[in-house]
């Protein structure tokens, strides 16, 4: 396992750091910080002086450029002027991302809310209604500098880090490498039975934690993950259960989603591969953030041989979801 090296750049974000950052755009905090639930970004809850709690977050240094973060706001924005709920970084001084000390940052009002009820009907429908918003607003201009979901960027380059990088035990090495090129020829089966579909400008990331629910009904947040692909990955993270259920789930999201933007069903061909990219790119992103301390501390498990035989098992039951017919709607 490489050697965690413990000056990551998140270590110099002191709570005096975070203070200074929003004294620096004129926001005068009160002192009370409550670190939030995120390893990729640093986020906190800011208490302020003369207005309602704040949210700020500190992006993730090198990930994106200033470019790639300021089209994501951009998009949003977008998305608030037809009022569809999402939350927008704030423009503060005409800005939306600002720089302290070499750390970039932006600021969004606080916004509370409870998981989505997924099990009924009218809920998944509600959430159909607005993804295909979302969609109708993402498909009319693509990303310029925010890459696209495919299978090089979420399959090939992890599997590539992965074995590169010394995280899997030596007795599993291979054992890995075979089980992932055989996932990916079935992730390429997939994308070839689907043929060319669409891709459009995506939240990226909508599982039930990046909504927030309310009794005016849902709001997305964090659209850090925003890039281009095809609509069924902001869809498929939302069915859960056997596949009957999921069937009913589909049936209740598309209902709403497409009084808004028309599905191609093609793309249900893809729901299995695109969760087996995500099993793969999940590992390797972990792999890739390891010199940040929050990591090792978070997920102590990685480095053992368990985990490595439980991915590898997953891979394989993926391999074979990916040749069982897809969904229907």
């Amino acid at each position: 396992m490489p050697p965690m090296d413990t000056q990551h750049p998140f270590s110099l974000l002191t709570p005096d750091a975070v203070l200074d950052a929003l004294d620096s755009i004129g926001l005068r905090g009160d002192g009370r910080l409550l670190a939030l639930n995120s390893y990729e970004n640093r986020v906190y809850q800011a208490g302020m002086e003369d207005e309602p709690q704040l949210v700020v977050k500190f992006y993730r240094p090198a990930r994106w450029s200033d470019a790639a973060i300021l089209e994501e706001h951009d998009f949003v924005a977008t998305l608030v002027e037809r009022e569809i709920p999402v939350v927008a970084a704030r423009v503060i001084n005409g800005k939306t991302l600002h720089e302290f000390k070499g750390f970039r940052f932006s600021v969004f009002s606080k916004h509370g809310g409870r998981a989505p009820e997924l099990d009924r009907t009218d809920t998944l429908e509600w959430m159909g209604r607005f993804i295909g918003r979302i969609h109708a607003a993402g498909s009319l201009a693509p990303y310029r500098h925010r890459p696209e979901l495919n299978i090089q960027s979420f399959g090939v380059e992890p599997v590539e880090y992965l074995l590169a990088h010394d995280f899997i035990p030596f007795e599993l090495v291979e054992v890995y490498r075979g089980v992932a090129a055989l996932a990916l020829d079935g992730v390429r089966r997939c994308f070839d039975r689907a043929g060319s579909v669409k891709t459009l400008r995506l939240h990226g990331d909508c599982h039930v934690g990046n909504v927030l629910w309310t009794d005016k009904g849902p709001h997305f947040v964090d659209f850090d993950d925003s890039r281009m692909g095809p609509a069924i990955q902001d869809l498929w993270m939302l069915l859960s259960g056997e596949r009957a259920e999921q069937t009913r789930q589909f049936g209740d999201l598309l209902s709403g989603y497409e009084a808004f933007y028309d599905f191609d069903p093609r793309e249900l061909h893809l729901t299995e591969a695109l969760r087996t990219l995500r099993l793969i790119h999940y590992s390797a992103w972990i792999a890739r953030r390891w010199d940040d301390a929050a990591f090792p501390a978070a997920f102590p498990w990685f480095n053992t041989q368990r985990y490595w035989q439980d991915r590898i098992l997953e891979l394989r039951e993926q391999i074979a979801l990916m040749d069982e017919p897809p969904l229907y709607c």
